[in-house]
């Protein structure tokens, strides 16, 4: 695998010997299910951003569109209205910028505006997704849904998750490849909730290190606040904290190399005391 990943204008250690990287969310959607609205005003999600900046962040990943379980989709020029701000505003803020969208429009003008990474919830699936991003330098990040965020936790069914989610990531990855984008450029990820019940992202989590070594590609995780937190501790959304932080370090010590979190000052301290014990 390699030591590093290639992100626009930075390039990311991403090395079994370096602290593995905080991806911190800013959504600036009016439904996301952890933080809805909260961040959604230009002025609270820069704030947000400079305290997560100030907390450690590797990586800041802007969203302007839910993908929660059930949301609905919204329109292109309504994406781009919330998050186009927000990239022009933060693009010299010294830390990488992703993009999450599946959208190639949205990934064309980021990427013009200067983003360094896009994230995508359909594993550049989209006609036009992997046009849209192969003459840039981004990184991309490759998830695994089934289904779409409308219907992906009604019932989700795998014969083997592991080998199917493998399978999957190793089909995009070709792709990818027959657009000579460069592989140092791509980073996956199983979509933990992205239609798994419990037990399958249970099954992902256990199996990580499994994952990354077959497709040799650093692996991101997402497991904040999560429906699979809350239901095995049985809390709310925001009591989640600590479930989060238990997530965060299982996916770590499994091999993931980037996680993707809502608590940044908590997950970087969590990270640190465990990469300095681990080194």
């Amino acid at each position: 695998m390699q030591t590093h990943l290639q992100c626009g204008r930075y390039s990311l250690p991403v090395a079994a010997t370096s602290r593995p990287l905080v991806m911190g969310i800013l959504n600036v959607t009016p439904d996301s299910f952890s933080d809805a609205g909260k961040y959604h005003a230009l002025d609270a999600a820069i704030s947000h951003a400079e305290e997560m900046i100030a907390a450690g962040v590797d990586i800041i990943d802007i969203g302007g569109e839910s993908t929660r379980p059930g949301s609905q989709t919204v329109s292109l020029q309504n994406e781009l209205d919330r998050v186009m701000p927000l990239v022009y505003a933060l693009r010299d803020c010294g830390k990488p910028l992703s993009i999450d969208t599946y959208k190639p429009e949205v990934m064309r003008q980021t990427i013009a505006a200067g983003v360094d990474m896009v994230n995508d919830v359909n594993g550049f699936r989209a006609p036009g997704a992997l046009e849209a991003v192969a003459d840039a330098d981004c990184a991309l990040c490759i998830m695994h849904m089934q289904k779409d965020p409308q219907s992906m936790q009604l019932k989700p069914e795998y014969e083997n998750v592991v080998a199917d989610v493998t399978a999957f990531l190793r089909e995009r990855i070709a792709a990818i490849a027959q657009m000579n984008i460069a592989r140092e450029r791509l980073c996956i990820d199983p979509g933990f909730g992205f239609g798994k019940s419990l037990a399958h992202n249970i099954a992902l989590l256990k199996n990580i290190g499994q994952l990354q070594a077959t497709l040799d590609l650093p692996l991101l995780a997402g497991l904040s606040r999560k429906s699979m937190i809350g239901a095995l501790l049985e809390k709310p959304v925001e009591r989640r904290m600590a479930g989060s932080l238990a997530g965060a370090l299982a996916c770590v010590a499994q091999g993931a190399r980037i996680v993707r979190v809502h608590d940044v000052a908590e997950t970087v301290d969590a990270l640190t005391v465990w990469h300095a014990i681990n080194q």
